[in-house]
């Protein structure tokens, strides 16, 4: 828990951290604005909606609540959709839901009326859209990843510094309901973002494949019409860690909202006009700008991302203690300072509440996991502005208030830090060296593509890669047996080589052996030779010696 996890997208493709991915990464900076930044510009239409309706605070609060409750609770719903239509159509029937919705809250009669007009279709419809853009920003992004939860984070800040004044603006110019109508139209602009969407496809392959490789591909697709892919995947609960944080992120919120809910009904309470209170909002909305990157920034780091948890639970802790300390705030100039530093440590929350969650679960599931996440998520939402809108009615105290905001974001911290160490062991090994770099060499862009279409052909290519693999691994067994054989060749010349120096030593020995054995007879021969000519020479003599005695006894009888 709290590694960076290297990812592929679906089909196996990488997250080419560039690219279109800075056009995803815009328009997700544009609906994290409108999402987060709608349930805090909408409080500057309370006091209106209170003369107009008479009701109290905890009744005006309840709008905020059941937007940020729609926009967290129909997290699975937002997940079933994704994983069955994709994310393009999905953002665009979003947009049109959240437009519709602040449109019929301007003619509201009750705030009956502006709790299902804006609190649940324009929650619906926020949520419709907040959800998938972050899906396609884990997609586009992994080796960035922080980076760009920060950049896309900081379109919250940057939308209520703008949309904050600008409902000012519009509630003095055409009151609550002009403003209400001219936002539903800003809230088009989500239709425009949703067609930034592209899907992530695979380069195409080479047209000429092998026998093999097209069997594999026939086999993977029967197994993919044979066992389909659930719609919303319960097996991240299975995940330790993934439970850790479920249950932190679910206090943390109790709180994390209410502050700026409530911080400029606050600053008016303390005799401070409209405009000036609501210049609160820009000053927090301000500083949350550049924290939110500067702390996705720091989370890239190559030290701190294997750790990011604890960064996380830093962050919190940072935003409880300055709840804590602002609730004793007593005059305009100190609910500046407390704005800067909420503002500081909202930021830090706000890029690493789900740079945290993605590095839990991945990729793949993160589409099931953000939407089970935030489901559980919606109850503490639901409760948690109610609550303290409750609790100010019943003290008419900002005191206890930002106390009690202060405590929950403080345990969520504690639980989220504590449970971590004790109980998550094995952390995922560092991913600095291992990320891809590469880019994506061909998207294509896809429009209302069936899911089971994008499934099939997430098979068939796991499949191809799978045969290929295959492939590859023969190819490499042939080449060792080649090499054994070679070695084996080797080998036996080498013996031969040794066979026939030692049969030349041998036969050098033999003949040797042979020169010596001519040489001695050449010794003895002279000897032999002297003695026969010594027998001939006797032989020779005996005749002469005898003719020469008969020659003179033929003499004498003469």
């Amino acid at each position: 828990m709290g590694g960076a996890v290297v990812d592929e997208g679906p089909g196996g493709v990488k997250a080419p951290d560039g690219g279109w991915g800075w056009a995803v990464l815009s328009g997700c900076f544009v609906i994290t604005g409108f999402s987060y930044a709608f349930p805090k510009a909408v409080s500057v239409f309370f006091k209106e909606l209170i003369r107009e309706f008479d009701v109290g605070y905890s009744d005006t609060a309840w709008i905020s609540s059941i937007l940020l409750a729609m926009l967290y609770g129909t997290g699975p719903l937002c997940s079933v959709l994704v994983n069955r239509y994709g994310c393009r159509p999905v953002m665009m029937v979003g947009g049109l839901f959240a437009s519709l919705g602040m449109i019929l809250s301007s003619f509201s009669t009750s705030i009956l009326h502006i709790y299902l007009s804006t609190g649940v279709i324009t929650g619906l419809g926020l949520a419709l859209n907040f959800q998938p853009s972050l899906i396609m920003l884990n997609r586009y992004f992994s080796e960035k990843r922080p980076l760009a939860n920060g950049l896309a984070a900081a379109g919250s800040p940057v939308a209520l510094c703008c949309l904050s004044p600008l409902g000012q603006l519009l509630q003095y110019q055409y009151g609550w309901r002009g403003g209400f109508l001219i936002l539903g139209g800003l809230l088009l602009n989500c239709c425009a973002c949703a067609a930034l969407m592209r899907p992530l496809v695979a380069p195409p392959k080479p047209h000429q494949r092998e026998d093999v490789e097209k069997e594999g591909k026939e086999l993977e697709v029967e197994k993919t019409q044979s066992k389909p892919k659930p719609l919303l995947d319960f097996s991240v609960f299975k995940d330790r860690g993934f439970l850790i944080y479920t249950i932190a992120a679910s206090i943390m919120v109790l709180g994390l909202f209410v502050p700026p809910v409530f911080v400029v009904s606050y600053a008016k309470e303390l005799g401070n006009e409209d405009t000036k209170s609501a210049l609160l909002l820009s000053i927090l909305g301000f500083i949350d700008i550049f924290a939110r990157p500067t702390c996705g920034i720091i989370a890239g780091l190559k030290w701190v991302r294997p750790r990011v948890v604890y960064l996380f639970s830093f962050a919190m802790i940072f935003n409880g203690c300055t709840d804590l300390v602002g609730s004793q705030a007593k005059d305009y100039p100190s609910l500046v300072v407390f704005c800067v530093f909420f503002g500081i440590s909202y930021g830090m929350v706000g890029a690493l509440q789900f740079e945290v969650l993605m590095a839990i679960v991945g990729t793949e599931k993160f589409s099931s996991a953000i939407g089970l996440v935030l489901l559980m998520e919606a109850i503490a939402v639901l409760v948690g502005p109610p609550g303290a809108g409750r609790l100010l009615d019943a003290t008419k105290n900002y005191m206890y208030v930002f106390l009690l905001a202060g405590i929950e974001v403080v345990l969520a911290a504690v639980v989220l830090a504590t449970c971590n160490f004790l109980f998550i062991r094995k952390k995922p090994t560092e991913p600095a060296a291992e990320l891809e770099n590469g880019t994506v060499s061909a998207e294509m862009e896809l429009l209302n593509k069936p899911v089971a279409a994008e499934e099939e052909e997430e098979e068939v290519e796991k499949g191809e890669k799978e045969v290929k693999e295959m492939k590859e691994k023969e190819e490499k067994e042939k080449e060792e047996v080649k090499e054994m054989k070679e070695k084996e060749e080797v080998k036996e010349m080498k013996e031969m080589k040794e066979e026939a120096v030692e049969k030349a030593k041998e036969d050098e020995e033999d003949s040797e052996k042979k020169k010596e054995e001519e040489k001695k007879k050449e010794e003895i021969r002279p000897e032999s030779v002297m003695v026969v000519s010594e027998e001939v020479e006797s032989f020779l003599k005996e005749p002469e010696e005898q003719n020469g005695a008969l020659l003179s006894s033929f003499e004498t009888r003469l």
